[in-house]
């Protein structure tokens, strides 16, 4: 009892702080919750794929550093197109000191620490800086985007811990089940349909067929995200990510749905886009 309590509490307090940082007013607040979300996840990320190999904190304070520059970087970017390629000379700075750096590093794992800290970029910072182009277009879609999300792990869950008996990914995660996958979809593309016929004036989104597809593209793609971070743990035999969440282990282990959700609604949106003029 007392460890699925710290669990609602914690999730309870994360799912406040996305709400807020999409809702209210602020980009300093999207900012701040997620490059948190960038520092905390890159140095799991590398936490976990160091093999008790013992990367140095440098490499991954400067893959830290490296994270946060992409994100600005997109930021910057999706707010005013006209900064064109200045906006991403503080993140090619980055790859230039990176490469540079491991020169100076006495390993014998090179390729393994590169690799290591160029997938980081791709598998943490990418997802996440995306994220930016969504939010300027609209912060309410980002947040319906995160809604799916939450609405997707819920319906998995409470179908699967009920009739779910046929295994999605056995291999990866003998707890899901095709029976929580499609209860998560449904789930999903009945809040879609709600959203489109009830507060579409709120979100300013898209037409009923739009939410319909967007719902099922974050209930699928979502659970490939979560399964991508689960090969990435069983690979190594860890349960969670990391510690820093009471209940729900580290800021991998919640963000994992983002992996390939973030790029896949931003081409969705950009296809809208196209189809429209």
């Amino acid at each position: 009892m007392k460890k699925l309590f710290t669990r609602a509490i914690t999730g309870g307090l994360y799912v406040a702080l996305i709400i807020c940082s999409l809702v209210c007013e602020s980009q300093y607040l999207f900012y701040a919750v997620f490059l948190t979300f960038i520092v905390f996840g890159i140095w799991e990320f590398q936490s976990l794929t160091d093999n008790k190999q013992k990367n140095p904190k440098l490499l991954k304070f400067i893959d830290v550093i490296g994270g946060i520059t992409m994100f600005i970087s997109f930021s910057l970017l999706a707010n005013d197109s006209n900064v064109g390629i200045v906006c991403i000379t503080p993140y090619l700075a980055y790859l230039i000191i990176r490469n540079i750096a491991q020169l100076y590093i006495q390993s014998t794992t090179t390729l393994e620490n590169w690799a290591q800290s160029f997938m980081g970029q791709l598998f943490v910072a990418l997802p996440l800086s995306l994220l930016n182009f969504i939010y300027y277009k609209n912060p309410l879609l980002l947040l319906a985007i995160f809604i799916f999300i939450w609405l997707n792990d819920t319906g998995a869950y409470c179908v699967g811990s009920l009739i779910g008996k046929h295994r999605l990914f056995e291999r990866i995660s003998p707890k899901k089940s095709w029976e929580g996958f499609w209860g998560g979809l449904i789930l999903c593309v009945i809040s879609g349909i709600a959203i489109a016929t009830w507060l579409n004036s709120y979100f300013n989104g898209p037409q009923l067929y739009g939410w319909i597809v967007l719902a099922a593209i974050v209930s699928i793609f979502s659970t490939w995200g979560d399964l991508c971070e689960s090969l990435i743990k069983r690979s190594i035999g860890v349960k969670d990510s990391g510690k820093i969440l009471p209940g729900h282990g580290g800021i991998l282990d919640r963000i994992d749905s983002l992996l390939l959700v973030s790029p896949t609604a931003l081409l969705f949106f950009t296809i809208l886009e196209l189809i429209s003029k």
